[in-house]
């Protein structure tokens, strides 16, 4: 996780996105707050926006090279998007950040060779646009646990 500060104050009075961003899936959520946030609003936040269960923090630095720059590389491409939403649509970025979250998790990632929400959740993200889809296969019951597991697996590998 990382934080995007000094950013100009919405009507809403935010000031900072908090970037979490899952390892294994790099599915990534984009949280709008405010600077004077404490450690009881953040935790509390986290656990209703995350539902943590079963998370384990792991701190990035200099001497972890395997966790460094992915939050970086994250922000940057939140950024570009963010901007974008932001001059296409106007209004403050807090406004457009889900709609940021949304598009960024049904991008594909050549690191896990699908969207991370395909990655998370083991199949594509059915908007209203593609519920009609042809040939959509439907998984349900035991199938769809089988087909995130499966799909875990590969990106393990």
């Amino acid at each position: 996780m990382d934080f995007i500060t000094r950013l100009l104050r919405t009507n809403s009075g935010h000031d900072v996105i908090w970037v979490i961003v899952d390892r294994l899936t790099k599915s990534a959520h984009f949280l709008a707050i405010r600077e004077d946030f404490k450690t009881e609003r953040l935790a509390s936040l986290y656990i209703d926006e995350i539902k943590a269960l079963g998370t384990r923090l792991d701190m990035s630095t200099d001497y972890h090279p395997q966790t460094y720059g992915q939050s970086e590389c994250t922000i940057q491409t939140m950024k570009v998007m963010l901007r974008a939403c932001a001059i296409y649509f106007g209004g403050n970025w807090d406004t457009r950040l889900p709609l940021v979250e949304f598009s960024y998790n049904n991008s594909y990632h050549s690191i896990v060779r699908c969207a991370p929400f395909e990655a998370l959740y083991g199949r594509k993200c059915r908007t209203p646009i593609a519920w009609a889809e042809v040939g959509e296969r439907k998984l349900i019951g035991p199938e769809i646990v089988q087909d995130t597991t499966d799909k875990i697996v590969q990106i393990k590998e």
